[in-house]
């Protein structure tokens, strides 16, 4: 029969406390900020389910509020304005050389309306630039179509006054041609203008079904500009507190 083990000695030379906090439990808990990836011990924000330390969390505020004031406004329609002209210029210069459109010309169009926009604005968006990006990036199509149709109209009447030309007419007298005044100018601009906006509608109508394609490098280069101007959707909530560590028993 074999003994019974033998109890380990006693010994009163050393402590051992009961219960004893592990190196996890005595350090102070915390999260860590996604934007500077500092950890943060005391508050923090939600943003989009994301925490977010209340340093970082006020230029992102920033970033997702709306730019106010008319000032702002006029600042993004001339920039956007010029992008719209050199986007046309593009387009035009593409469509002339190739004889073809080319869809991704569209959505370059509309990434310059937008990067244009936002760049006025500091980074930030809204409903008015977008509406805004939306009209000038439409119109930029239009102005790259507009001296394709006066050329073909050129070259229509061109050619009907070359047939007329050999049947004998009755002479008239020369008259000066006389330059336009202000007034004649304006006019002729604005003519111009509301025709450059008619004619995205009347190349998709007026060519159908191939118009559905035009239709369709519009829309993309359209929404390409939309999507850059709007504002981030960022939900923030907070300020949350992070409890203190637990006391030791």
């Amino acid at each position: 029969m074999s003994e019974p083990e033998s109890a380990p000695p006693l010994q009163f030379d050393t402590a051992v406390p009961i219960n004893a906090p592990s190196e996890a439990a005595t350090s102070a808990p915390g999260v860590t900020c996604v934007v500077c990836q500092q950890t943060i011990t005391d508050e923090y924000f939600d943003v989009n389910g994301q925490s977010v330390c209340s340093r970082c969390q006020k230029p992102l505020a920033n970033h997702a509020e709306v730019p106010r004031g008319f000032g702002v406004f006029v600042r993004a329609a001339l920039y956007g304005l010029g992008a719209a002209i050199l986007g046309a210029i593009l387009y035009y210069a593409v469509i002339a050389i190739t004889d073809f459109e080319i869809g991704i010309v569209a959505i370059a169009i509309g990434y310059m309306v937008g990067y244009a926009i936002r760049l006025s604005t500091g980074g930030r968006g809204g409903r008015r630039f977008q509406v805004l990006a939306l009209v000038l990036t439409y119109w930029a199509v239009g102005l790259a179509y507009t001296p394709i149709v006066f050329k073909g109209i050129a070259q229509r009447e061109a050619s009907s006054n070359a047939s007329a030309s050999s049947q004998p007419a009755p002479t008239e007298p020369a008259s000066a041609d006389k330059p336009l005044g202000p007034g004649a100018l304006i006019i002729a601009l604005g003519i111009v203008l509301a025709f450059s906006f008619a004619l995205p509608v009347l190349t998709v109508f007026g060519s159908l079904p191939g118009g559905l394609i035009s239709g369709a490098i519009i829309a993309f280069g359209m929404r390409q500009a939309w999507n850059m101007t709007g504002s981030p959707p960022l939900v923030i909530t907070g300020p949350f507190r992070i409890a203190p560590p637990l006391a030791s028993a």
